[in-house]
């Protein structure tokens, strides 16, 4: 008897189903390369590591920082240090930033969405 372990979440809802060899499926959906993940959409993140990213890598999060209480934060293969200034950027707006990897992110964003917390994710693609 095999038994099903997916999340339960509203229609419309972009689960992670599967990360990995550059790409993130959502579903029937897919992306290739980083993303923004946010309950109903996705879009692509320009960066192939941490060392791109700046504040301004964080503004489609801040726009919708009314929608969002969590942005987790995957790095990667490995969780890295977080900048005091991209917690600065977020913090006014009411978002607080979780690092890890990438792998880690996409599974707790995947719970926190099913819990129907306020949750983003950025995701450097692995």
């Amino acid at each position: 008897m095999s038994m099903d372990i997916t999340p339960m979440v509203a229609s419309g809802r972009k689960i992670v189903s599967s990360y990995g060899d550059g790409l993130f499926r959502f579903g029937a959906e897919k992306a290739e390369g980083s993303v923004l993940l946010f309950p109903n959409e996705f879009m692509r993140w320009p960066h192939i590591d941490m060392t791109t990213v700046t504040e301004d890598s964080f503004a489609d999060v801040i726009e919708r920082a009314g929608q969002i209480d969590i942005l987790l934060l995957g790095m990667g293969t490995r969780m890295q240090p977080v900048k005091t200034a991209w917690r600065n950027a977020l913090r006014p707006h009411g978002i607080v930033i979780e690092p890890m990897d990438t792998g880690a992110a996409c599974r707790t964003f995947n719970v926190l969405l099913s819990e129907e917390r306020r949750v983003a994710a950025a995701l450097i693609a692995v």
